[in-house]
């Protein structure tokens, strides 16, 4: 596996990104700004999946416009990680931190997987209900977590892994 991640990091666009340090900086802060993005949108339907916020109006009539910013900015974060993992792909790979942010991630995409799959099946139920039914209440929080943590270990890992 180390020799894929040296190859990774030994091409031509991830050599561009290391050596070039104002690319490097640039990509990193489009990155921290869209998994913020991820976060706070994704925390306006957790808080109200978590009947904290919001709860006047329905459950569905407020994710569907946010859920369609969380993955755009989703999909902006995941090519940026991208980007500055190949840059130095090596280091990353066998950094604590990188790999328990990708594990959170995993949690996460389960969490939601199931969300969509079985607990949003029964949205209509509870959709103008202030308070979800506790399946509900337990994606949410465990969502908040997963996107809470994936930043800490993020920025722990960009703190790790220094550009040289």
């Amino acid at each position: 596996m180390q020799s894929l991640m040296e190859w990774l990091q030994a091409g031509s666009l991830a050599t561009f990104i290391h050596q070039t340090k104002w690319v490097f900086t640039t990509i990193e802060i489009i990155h921290v700004v869209a998994i913020s993005s991820v976060i706070g949108t994704i925390a306006m339907v957790d808080l109200r999946l978590l009947g904290l916020a919001s709860t006047r109006r329905s459950f569905t009539e407020l994710a569907r416009p946010i859920l369609k910013w969380t993955w755009a900015a989703f999909a902006l974060a995941a090519v940026t990680g991208s980007l500055l993992f190949i840059s130095q792909a090596a280091s990353y790979f066998v950094t604590t931190t990188f790999r328990i942010k990708l594990l959170i991630m995993f949690i996460a995409a389960v969490n939601m997987l199931i969300f969509e799959y079985i607990t949003v099946r029964g949205v209509q139920e509870w959709d103008k209900s202030p308070t979800p039914p506790t399946p509900a209440r337990l994606a949410g929080g465990i969502s908040l977590a997963c996107w809470i943590l994936v930043f800490v270990f993020g920025r722990l890992t960009g703190f790790t892994v220094m550009p040289v």
